[in-house]
């Protein structure tokens, strides 16, 4: 059900490592499944700490929209969120999150925290994991190996 906007978001990762960022890419859609944002991590590019793909993808669309509410939409990315990316859609109040390769040291959708689904906050995310995850960890796992 999700690996067309997987891929779409893996092609936006692609274009991360143009500028030498790690390569996440995450896209939002819409209730109707339609892809209304996409982009790539510019954290390299930019100069900011806070230029994830998932960031960038939900002010862009909050920003187009004129409200914070995304409630409807499901933000695919092509990486487990960190704990940043995580509070954001909970804050956002997006219904699902949709994600590729598990990130065992940083990931807050499963992996080391799950903020999402805490019950001690007002809103919670459905969570599918587990999407593209192969391409989505060849990918990364390509990106270190030549940086090392």
């Amino acid at each position: 059900m999700w690996e067309q906007a997987m891929s779409q978001a893996l092609e936006e990762a692609r274009s991360a490592t143009d500028h030498g960022d790690i390569p996440i890419g995450a896209v939002l859609v819409d209730a109707a499944g339609s892809v209304v944002a996409a982009d790539h991590n510019r954290r390299e590019e930019l100069g900011d700490a806070t230029a994830h793909a998932e960031m960038l993808v939900i002010s862009g669309r909050s920003r187009e929209m004129g409200s914070w509410r995304l409630n409807g939409y499901t933000l695919v990315v092509t990486v487990e969120p960190c704990a940043m990316c995580a509070m954001a859609g909970v804050w956002a109040r997006i219904d699902r999150i949709v994600y590729g390769a598990a990130d065992l040291k940083a990931g807050a959708c499963w992996s080391q925290f799950n903020i999402p689904q805490d019950e001690r906050l007002n809103h919670h995310i459905d969570i599918v994991a587990g999407v593209g995850a192969g391409d989505a960890s060849r990918l990364m796992d390509n990106f270190f190996r030549s940086r090392r």
